[in-house]
């Protein structure tokens, strides 16, 4: 075969064409010479799907989608339920229906009654996670920092975080009960052993994943090892930090109701006890009232996290944001009570 010119096309592709056959290129008129030439599958217009491969739909089908799984939920509920006596497939005790969970719904409306009020217990449950939680928060983070800035501490720590994330959480009941006895000292503390060992090792981690340069950028401008850690590792390592806690929060709700289920007296004991009594009273529309109220409060407790966390760290979720519903209604709140523009000007010195 003869020797390739240099002036020839090193592939079929960039070829002249056969004498009768198309070309593979419809190019413009007079295509100016930066202009690029539409293919033939460029100029084809490609039909959009609303769903595919990792492919977020319309918000529009997104919401149909979850009514549509709810409406499901509730005609299961409806069929299994209906009828009396033998003819249904669940029982009474089993699972009430929803005209007898809906007539049972005043009952736990009923502030005269503290023992069963649901938002009564609702606001002791939150209160108890509210505080347990945050003394984890102010000591986890704290530890969690200088363990993921110091390895020697990251190693002083290991055996404790190891501890307490691998203990399942039902068997720190008796350790809390030996400890603080049965008292509000004993639910606060639960929780914070539950959590803090969570909230340590979300904070290393968040501060290991820093990237490198900006550590060794901060040298290069002369940074101290405190200033790296207090103006570059921490400021940088915080939005994980609190997607990480916004996460923790929605579990330690759920784990107050282990110890709310042991409590005795009268007046409102959490959500835990209200389950307790109802299992002990055989009211089971209670129990579908309250598990049906839990998803709902700690749908509400994630968007607000949501939100603060978007107004905190507007530099990062800042797009994200402007996708939510939550964070444009609070933006729309905080723009009808306080507006920065019509906000008497401040004096200066010299006026």
């Amino acid at each position: 075969m003869p020797d390739k010119s240099p002036n020839q096309p090193d592939d079929a592709t960039d070829a002249t064409p056969a004498s009768g056959a198309k070309p593979l290129e419809s190019r413009p008129s007079s295509p100016g010479p930066s202009q690029p030439a539409l293919t033939i599958a460029e100029q084809t217009p490609v039909p959009t799907s609303l769903v595919g491969l990792r492919k977020e739909p319309p918000r529009w089908l997104a919401l149909a989608a979850g009514a549509f799984c709810l409406f499901i939920c509730v005609i299961l509920w409806g069929f299994t339920t209906s009828g009396s006596g033998e003819e249904r497939l669940l029982g009474h005790n089993q699972l009430p229906s929803i005209p007898e969970t809906w007539e049972r719904l005043p009952e736990v409306l009923d502030s005269k009654s503290p023992e069963r009020h649901i938002w009564d217990n609702t606001a002791v449950s939150l209160k108890r996670v509210i505080v347990g939680f945050a003394l984890a928060v102010v000591i986890g983070i704290p530890i969690g920092v200088a363990a993921g800035c110091f390895p020697i501490a990251r190693n002083f720590f290991a055996p404790l975080v190891l501890f307490g994330r691998n203990i399942p959480i039902a068997a720190l009941i008796p350790l809390a009960l030996a400890l603080f006895g049965t008292g509000e000292t004993q639910k606060y503390m639960f929780i914070f052993i539950a959590c803090v060992a969570f909230i340590i090792a979300d904070t290393i981690d968040a501060v290991s994943e820093v990237a490198q340069r900006y550590v060794e950028t901060a040298l290069t401008l002369g940074a101290s090892s405190m200033q790296i850690v207090f103006k570059v590792l921490v400021p940088l390592a915080m939005p994980m930090v609190f997607n990480s806690l916004r996460v923790l929060f929605g579990l330690a709700f759920g784990y107050i109701m282990l110890v709310e289920f042991m409590h005795e007296g009268d007046g409102a004991g959490g959500l835990g006890f209200l389950l307790n009594i109802a299992r002990r009273r055989s009211v089971t529309e209670y129990t579908m009232i309250i598990i049906l109220t839990i998803p709902l409060v700690a749908w509400i407790i994630d968007q607000l996290l949501y939100v603060i966390q978007c107004w905190l760290f507007r530099w990062k979720y800042g797009k994200e944001a402007e996708r939510s519903s939550a964070f444009r209604l609070s933006r729309w709140l905080l723009r009808l009570f306080w507006n920065p523009t019509s906000a008497p000007a401040t004096p200066t010195a010299g006026s």
